[in-house]
């Protein structure tokens, strides 16, 4: 078996893949969704747009469930906090994704404006809401969140609901939700023809500008942040104790890792390179969609660089954040699960190939209008 410095630094690698995996894959559902009132100005164009994900967003939803069970058991510590800490926050995107597969079933049961256009805006919350939520969950962790253990790892907890709704966070989160539209858009502009693709199109260039310049107000934001460090000697093999460590901050100390890696600095590049490319190449559609999947990548390994090795820092006691070498599972769990992903994840790949290829190409009017097609 690999050593258990080894397996934590792997299973880090694999939290980051499965949560690049979701915003990639679930990121255009979201995106779709959360364009639904912009891009279709009737039942006709909103259908399109509905079937050009309706028949993948469930497999799509793999990646969720996927990084939910991941931090589950290879983070027993990270799960207990956040999940706990986040409640009302994991209630709230939770509530809003049940809307999804609600809203495609329900949406064409009447025939009736009133009936469609509502499940068209629950619709369009499932899209914003979720992708909102997660991008101002992921602007905390650089503020740090109020928690801690007493001495027999009880967890405690002053976070609200309101208390995570701050400037930076919310700034984050509109990130978030900027990345994905512009992800969303490009989909709609691959899936689509006629109408509904011109609008999508030109959407893209204008998403992929505000999030260039939202993305740089966060870097320039961060740089100017206190930053958590670890001021203890850590062992990387010893067992996990989220206690057993001494932690300080230091004014723009989230950049320390690309200073002493300049290499890391890439991962700025590949966020900027996805939103130019997918604003520049929209008329070549799968070329412009492949580059705004690039925007999730950097974004989310940027975040994570900034941050190793912590994984959730504690704004009201330093010491207790936790971190890759002190909130793991044992090394028997990370060997046991390393080698299901090994098995398991490949094909879920293949299976996603698959299913992409055989409902390759467009959705268009006649797909939806043909009562023998089963299509919302």
């Amino acid at each position: 078996m690999l050593d258990y410095e080894i397996l934590r630094l792997l299973w880090w690698a694999i939290l980051g893949i499965l949560l690049i995996g979701f915003a990639v894959m679930d990121g255009f559902d979201l995106g779709t969704a959360a364009l639904l009132p912009f891009v279709g100005r009737n039942d006709i164009e909103r259908r399109i747009a509905i079937n050009t994900v309706g028949p993948v967003w469930e497999g799509n939803q793999v990646w969720f469930i996927l990084g939910g069970g991941a931090i589950f058991a290879a983070w027993p510590a990270l799960y207990a906090a956040s999940f706990s800490g986040f409640y009302l926050a994991m209630f709230l995107v939770l509530a809003t994704l049940i809307l999804r597969p609600v809203g495609f079933k329900f949406r064409g049961k009447i025939d009736n404006p009133l009936w469609r256009s509502f499940w068209d805006w629950a619709l369009f919350s499932g899209g914003v809401v979720p992708a909102l939520v997660f991008g101002v969950a992921f602007g905390n962790l650089f503020l740090g969140v109020p928690f801690g253990f007493d001495s027999d790892l009880r967890f405690h907890s002053t976070i609200t609901l309101l208390s995570l709704l701050n400037p930076f966070a919310l700034l984050a989160g509109l990130i978030s939700l900027t990345m994905i539209v512009l992800h969303g858009a490009s989909w709609l502009n691959l899936k689509t023809e006629s109408t509904v693709q011109t609008r999508a199109r030109a959407i893209m260039p204008w998403a992929a500008l505000v999030f260039a310049v939202l993305f740089a107000i966060a870097g320039f934001w961060i740089a100017r942040m206190n930053g958590y460090r670890i001021e203890s000697a850590i062992v990387p093999d010893a067992p996990s104790n989220p206690l057993g460590k001494q932690v300080g901050t230091v004014p723009g100390g989230w950049l320390a890792n690309f200073l002493h890696q300049p290499a890391l600095w890439l991962t700025v590049v590949i966020a900027y390179a996805g939103a130019g490319g997918a604003a520049l190449l929209r008329a070549r559609p799968l070329a412009a969609f492949l580059a705004s999947a690039l925007v999730p990548v950097g974004t989310i390994t940027t975040a994570g660089a900034a941050l190793f090795p912590f994984l959730l820092p504690s704004s009201a006691d330093p010491h207790a954040s936790l971190t890759i070498w002190d909130a793991s599972s044992s090394r028997l769990t990370l060997g046991v699960m390393l080698a299901s992903v090994m098995v398991i994840l490949p094909m879920i790949i293949a299976y996603t190939a698959w299913v992409y290829r055989v409902m390759r190409g467009p959705v268009r009017e006649n797909d939806v209008t043909d009562s023998s097609k089963h299509a919302y």
